[in-house]
Parts: C-alpha cells; sequence; structure tokens
C-alpha cells in the first residue's frame, strides 16, 4: 500500500518507520536534535506547500525525514494503521 507524504510525494507504507505530530514530538530536546543534525546532512524533505504539520521518518540505507501539510492523525488514518495500544 502507498500514502501520500504531501505535494506529489508518496511511499511504500512498510517503509515508514514512524509519523509524528510536529507540534508536540518538537517539544522534546532529543527530537529538535534529530531533525537539526538530519537536515545539516540533508535528509530532510520539505513536501509541504502550507504550514507544516508532521513529519514522517522513512526506511532506507539513510532514513529520510519528510516535512509535511497533512496532520498525523490524517496521515495515520490513511496508512490504514490501526492502533492496538489500549489505555488501562
Amino acid at each position: 500500500m502507498y500514502l501520500q507524504l504531501g505535494t506529489d510525494t508518496i511511499s511504500r507504507t512498510k517503509d515508514i518507520l514512524g509519523i509524528f505530530d510536529l507540534d508536540s514530538s518538537t517539544i522534546s530536546k532529543r527530537t529538535r536534535d534529530l531533525l537539526r543534525r538530519a537536515e545539516v546532512e540533508g535528509r530532510v524533505v520539505n513536501v509541504s506547500g502550507e504550514l507544516p504539520k508532521s513529519f514522517i521518518v522513512r526506511a532506507g540505507r539513510r532514513p529520510t525525514i519528510y516535512i509535511s501539510q497533512i496532520s498525523a492523525g490524517t496521515l495515520k488514518k490513511r496508512s490504514g494503521y490501526i492502533d492496538d495500544i489500549k489505555n488501562i
């Protein structure tokens, strides 16, 4: 199955390592450091034509990070991923 990540960009769902909300995940210093390092290494691709809402980590020899205008929740629904974690 394929997932549209943003403007004219698709990926196989099996290659996606994670989908993250940009606002809530960048609170963590580790996440900000990861994004900064990936940008310096040229592994960040902005596929957002608008205000970015999420980022997607895609597997590969060197994992690539895609910045998208599509919300993480919408991407998750489109991917067909079903969250099995239950609140106890």
